[in-house]
């Protein structure tokens, strides 16, 4: 949990009496402090997959929204005894719903919102908007009010105080009182809006929650892959500013294909490239689309056809690769194809990227092929196929595991207030990657 100093014990109210509350608050039992004036954060939070693991006794809670490793840890568990392929992720919206099929009712004290994570409590929010859905659809709005300022050996002075404000309910509920937040954001400040969950869910909500000019958060290795590139596409295409932190996390892998191609010797190499591999776990092709369509844009690539193609059959019951032809600006093709490969142990997001192959022939030069790899063992897949007759480099590519929050963070903190140029060409060609 996050280091912070609340003012207050969070305080229920009225729905109708939050903002007026706010107001007294910061205008008289606040008025020594200066306040925060960076940003307000609304987060969608529903964390179905913990509510759902703590009604199942899994996990013992409290309920916080934040992904631990117990929750890591029971999910893995869960995968195996709801019959989900063991390359099911843990944070796979599959398996949350898997668990809902369970019997229990055990209970569990909910925190989600309460408290403000360390990584975010370093930028001083102004305010913190949590909407917690609960698995109870009827359940009755409840809202909570606190104040709190970041505590001293975090860095602050002290005088950047904020609040959060907690909306707990269930899906009707919060429906019906989203009238309640726009006062609460005002036209100020800037607003950022993390939908903390899959994109599967209805529309309705994140369409009321992120209108422009508000800056959206998502995760696209959450949900159905044409329903998480579409709308990538169609908020770029809108002028939205847009972050996605499935796009952030090819941070490693765009920096360590640009390093192996940083000698002078080997940069001529990008313009005879001739056949692209990329192998991903489980079926969730959206991260593996992603990153070719940035090497595409990057090197002038024109997608000629894509099309699904069959697996290896070694797969646990995941679905087909894809297979592509793009021309080089040379007028050459390049060969591409994405296959989906089991693993034991996933990473926590669902569609992590395996390995990379990249082979190139310059003329009359030795032919170079580039294999990247999450781990050594993926290495092995990618290396056959004529290999010996290249030039072959070989890399790990180091994956640091960083929480949802300080991904979130690091976005609060670079401002971002338009969409990332290199993310804004790669979701289109991504999309049209992907088969109907």
């Amino acid at each position: 949990m996050s280091a912070q100093l609340t003012l207050q014990a969070p305080l229920a109210l009225p729905p109708t009496e939050v903002s007026p509350y706010l107001e007294q608050l910061w205008d008289s039992n606040l008025e020594a402090s200066s306040g925060a004036a960076t940003f307000v954060l609304i987060v969608w939070d529903p964390a179905w997959l913990e509510q759902q693991l703590v009604r199942c006794g899994r996990i013992d809670g409290p309920i916080s929204g934040l992904v631990s490793p117990e929750l890591l840890e029971a999910a893995r568990l869960a995968v195996s005894d709801c019959g989900l392929p063991p390359s099911t992720a843990p944070m796979d919206p599959r398996l949350a719903w898997s668990v809902g099929q369970q019997a229990g009712g055990h209970g569990s004290e909910d925190l989600r919102g309460r408290f403000v994570d360390s990584a975010i409590s370093a930028h001083t929010p102004r305010r913190l908007i949590t909407l917690a859905a609960t698995l109870d659809p009827a359940q009755p709005l409840e809202t909570l009010v606190a104040a709190y300022c970041p505590l001293p050996e975090e860095g602050s002075t002290g005088a950047a105080c904020g609040d959060v404000v907690v909306l707990r309910g269930g899906m009707g509920a919060l429906q019906q009182n989203l009238a309640m937040i726009h006062p609460l954001v005002g036209d100020t400040l800037p607003c950022w809006v993390w939908w903390n969950s899959s994109l599967d869910e209805p529309m309705e909500m994140l369409q009321a929650l992120a209108p422009p000019p508000r800056r959206l958060v998502i995760d696209s290795s959450l949900g159905q892959p044409r329903r998480c590139l579409d709308l990538l596409v169609e908020r770029i295409a809108t002028g939205q500013a847009l972050n996605d932190l499935n796009w952030l996390r090819l941070r490693s892998w765009r920096e360590s294909l640009a390093m192996v191609f940083d000698p002078p010797s080997r940069r001529d190499a990008l313009n005879h490239v001739v056949q692209l591999d990329i192998d991903v776990e489980g079926d969730h092709p959206v991260k593996g689309l992603l990153l070719t369509a940035w090497i595409a844009d990057r090197l002038g690539w024109h997608l000629v056809n894509r099309e699904a193609v069959a697996g290896d059959g070694i797969g646990d019951g995941i679905g087909a690769g894809i297979a592509a032809e793009f021309e080089r600006s040379d007028g050459a093709t390049v060969h591409f194809r994405l296959m989906p490969v089991p693993v034991g142990v996933p990473k926590t997001h669902p569609g992590a990227i395996v390995g990379l192959r990249l082979i190139c022939r310059p003329e009359q030069r030795q032919p170079l092929c580039v294999i990247l790899c999450s781990e050594s063992g993926g290495c092995m897949r990618l290396e056959s196929g004529g290999m010996a007759a290249m030039e072959l480099v070989e890399d790990l590519v180091p994956l640091p595991e960083e929480s949802e929050e300080k991904e979130l963070a690091r976005l609060l903190g670079g401002g971002h207030d338009s969409t990332n140029p290199l993310l804004a060409a790669a979701a289109p060609l991504a999309a049209a990657l992907l088969p109907s």
